[in-house]
């Protein structure tokens, strides 16, 4: 399933967003990202009752949230293509960011 950027809010509206949800049973909701390049923003919500962590080595980006906790990271990329991420305290589960041509 690819998840797309999403609707924006006001204050943010010149930064896509899309959302990535830690699930309860150990899984990534989507675990496909498709974001223009440029600067954009995940949203990283936890619902499991454990600690995750949101990591990518090509992106140089990790994120630690708590049980229940939601916050999100910003990055821009200029060069479209695939990037992996995982989360590094259960690294058999993966997912891809995929960075799109600017239109």
């Amino acid at each position: 399933m690819a998840g797309g950027f999403g609707p924006v809010s006001a204050a943010s509206a010149d930064t896509p967003t899309c959302t990535l949800t830690f699930r309860a049973d150990g899984t990534f909701e989507p675990t496909r990202l498709e974001v223009p390049a440029g600067r954009f923003k995940i949203v990283l919500v936890n619902e499991s009752s454990e600690a995750v962590e949101f990591e990518s080595l090509p992106l140089r980006k990790e994120k630690v949230l708590g049980p229940g906790v939601t916050s999100f990271v910003v990055l821009s990329l200029s060069r479209p293509g695939e990037y992996p991420f995982f989360d590094d305290f259960h690294p058999q589960v993966k997912g891809t960011l995929v960075v799109l041509p600017k239109p």
